[in-house]
């Protein structure tokens, strides 16, 4: 509730304000949208997202999620022009610097709420608001995003391999879907430029985590009940436990490796009879005993850009740690299940 009252505000000040921003919409996304939220609901992300026509993408790297934007010929959008860098490229890291500033302005002006801005975090695509909620605080991740009608690049072509589990119309469906940019520094980069974009698909993932059944009916009020997301939110709360415990050792490790070897999963056993919901533990091995192996392998393909693997081999020091206390835990009965 506090989230929905300080955020519109902020929205219809930010479009009021600065008139290049005027067209954003808000869409949430992450754990709390695809209600598998394990912990207390204090984290929200929240994407802002800024319709354009057409661009042109350039890889800027070999993984297939990164990209140069440039307009294509005579633009509608000759508002965002001031964002552009001294080659005519798009620069991310222009635009949230411009949201960043509105956002600090505006968030003074909520009134009955404390909000502040957090300080900027190296390479975060996100604007952190800490609302003040006592005797907690609620942080929520402001993401600029934008929306392109175009289809999406060559890197996706064998990527979200779902027709045997949700079937080849959903994934057509999908595909037909605007693609989505968010403004996320590219660590490869040679120069660090800032003016990188990355693929984002949490729109079509919320979509998957909600409608996750094989058979249409699966989840719902009346339908079969299946555990798939039972196992997501394990894992997820196993690495949260041990990412609290181990700060530094995992800091490469997050929860989206969690969900992108759930999707894979999801894959394999595509079945709802996989999943049953009596069948929790067994099925929570299954999946644990895959990511495992991802972690041992250094091999994690993004479900979306399968040449782009989200554990390389300068993660292996992480990968083999987090190997080793999953493997602790599974060898005692996770005693941190019980903590």
């Amino acid at each position: 509730g506090l989230v929905n009252r300080v955020v519109p505000q902020l929205i219809q000040a930010i479009r009021s304000t600065d008139s290049r921003f005027s067209s954003i919409e808000r869409l949430g996304a992450g754990s709390y949208y695809e209600h598998v939220k394990i912990s207390e609901p204090n984290e929200f992300d929240i994407m802002l997202v800024m319709p354009v026509a057409r661009l042109q993408l350039d890889e800027s790297d070999d993984t297939g999620a990164y990209y140069y934007l440039t307009f294509k010929r005579n633009p509608k959008e000759k508002y965002l022009f001031t964002f552009l860098d001294e080659e005519k490229k798009l620069s991310a890291f222009k635009m949230l610097q411009a949201l960043r500033e509105t956002v600090k302005r505006e968030v003074k002006n909520i009134k009955d709420v404390e909000v502040t801005v957090k300080r900027k975090k190296a390479g975060s695509p996100a604007i952190t608001l800490q609302i003040k909620n006592p005797p907690a605080e609620i942080s929520v991740d402001i993401i600029l995003t934008l929306e392109v009608q175009q289809s999406w690049p060559p890197s996706t072509q064998d990527g979200l391999k779902i027709e045997q589990w949700l079937g080849r119309k959903v994934r057509g469906k999908f595909r037909n879907n605007s693609l989505y940019l968010v403004a996320k520094p590219n660590k490869r980069e040679k120069v660090l430029r800032g003016n990188t974009w990355r693929l984002s698909f949490s729109h079509i993932e919320k979509d998957m985590m909600n409608n996750h059944g094989s058979s249409k009916t699966c989840c719902e009020s009346d339908g079969p009940k299946c555990c798939r997301k039972g196992c997501l939110k394990l894992l997820k709360y196993l690495l949260e436990q041990l990412k609290m415990k181990h700060t530094k050792e995992l800091e490469k490790i997050c929860s989206y490796h969690v969900k992108t070897a759930f999707f894979h999963s999801c894959v394999m056993w595509p079945n709802d009879t996989d999943w049953h919901m009596g069948d929790l533990d067994h099925c929570f091995q299954k999946y644990l005993r895959y990511f495992l192996d991802c972690l041992q392998k250094s091999q994690l393909p993004h479900f979306f850009i399968p040449q782009y693997n989200l554990l390389t081999l300068e993660d292996k020091a992480s990968s083999d740690f987090l190997s080793k206390q999953i493997n602790y835990e599974w060898n005692n009965g996770f005693p941190i299940f019980q903590e």
